[in-house]
């Protein structure tokens, strides 16, 4: 079996992502990364693809007392999508009360990084990139609620997912895109040199960038 180096960070994931998904350069996709991590990413993708970034504002619902442990994800728009054995670790007053946890944490981030309206995904290529994909829970609430938004194809787009996740995820999107899918999975982060954490700042320039062109407080370099 051959050996793969790591990624040396989310950057060189997203360029070789946006390598993989070259077919849609020229189609002005929209990129959605799910925050934080995959915002760097995201944004390399958009860039090379020349589209539009945005984020997917979904978050994990964590397990009692493990919350890395997720028992499913609650999108923006307030839709859950629940583990099937969600209930055999966590009761219904539990859930509720972690869906309120997290949809108030998507608030607050929304506040946090001045974000725009959603941009419309209506007809239109839609590329959901997120930097690693453990059980499919986020990313799948991510494509769901994008879905009912009637894209013109839909994209899963991973730096790392388990085989049989990219599977169940091949049900939910139009096309599944991931760079490493190893047969024995243990995190995400051993596929990456640096998998430091991504800050509010460093999403908020990510997403200035996307809109202007070049970073809050600085200029753009003239053209020669």
């Amino acid at each position: 079996m051959s050996w793969d180096p790591p990624l040396e960070d989310r950057a060189d994931a997203g360029r070789r992502l946006a390598r993989a998904l070259a077919g849609y350069a020229g189609r002005r996709p929209l990129v959605l990364a799910i925050p934080r991590g995959a915002v760097p990413m995201g944004l390399q993708v958009a860039e090379a693809l020349g589209g539009d970034l945005d984020v997917a504002l979904v978050r994990k619902l964590g397990a009692p007392g493990n919350p890395e442990l997720a028992i499913g994800a609650v999108s923006e728009d307030g839709a859950v999508l629940l583990h099937p054995q969600a209930r055999v670790v966590a009761d219904d007053a539990w859930i509720a009360a972690e869906v309120e946890r997290q949809r108030a944490l998507l608030r607050a981030r929304r506040a946090a990084w001045a974000l725009r309206p959603p941009v419309d995904p209506r007809r239109r290529v839609v590329i959901v990139v997120d930097d690693g994909v453990a059980t499919g829970a986020t990313m799948a609430a991510a494509l769901e609620a994008v879905r009912r938004r009637g894209p013109a194809e839909l994209v899963a787009a991973a730096a790392v997912a388990p085989p049989d996740v990219v599977e169940r995820l091949a049900r939910v999107a139009d096309r599944v895109v991931v760079l490493r899918t190893p047969p024995v999975f243990r995190s995400v982060g051993e596929h990456f040199r640096d998998f430091s954490q991504v800050t509010d700042d460093e999403v908020a320039r990510a997403l200035a960038r996307a809109v202007t062109g070049h970073a809050p407080g600085t200029r753009p370099l003239p053209s020669r």
